[in-house]
């Protein structure tokens, strides 16, 4: 078996990684918890490495508590952190876009209408 993996190219023997979605790993943890059947038969049903699905289970397990916090998530904070950064970005925009155009008036009141040419 050795000589035959040998033979193969490096794509031929890497499988491909495959990204599976939060819905998914979920079902496919609870199915672990369930005990209905092992880790070896439900990684066979699935093909996944037993090893990934422990993996999953883990993580599962150590975030299983956040269900039950009072409070925003963490998503949620970092949501509402977002829209008032941005919130603070367009009034800086909008205080500097006011900046621009009042040192526009004023330059063409002191400078006259044609220094707008010869700073060009």
């Amino acid at each position: 078996m050795r000589h035959k993996i040998q033979n193969l190219s490096y794509t031929e023997t890497m499988k491909k990684r495959t990204n599976y979605s939060a819905e998914f790993k979920t079902k496919v943890v609870l199915e672990i918890l369930s005990e209905e059947s092992t880790v070896n038969q439900i990684a066979a049903k699935y093909e996944i490495s037993p090893v990934v699905l422990s993996r999953w289970k883990k993580e599962f397990m150590g975030r299983a508590s956040e269900v039950f916090k009072k409070g925003p998530s963490e998503s949620e904070k970092e949501l509402e952190q977002s829209k008032e950064h941005i919130a603070e970005l367009e009034r800086k925009v909008g205080q500097l876009t006011y900046e621009v155009d009042w040192l526009k008036k004023k330059s063409t009141e002191i400078l006259g209408p044609s220094w707008k040419k010869k700073s060009r």
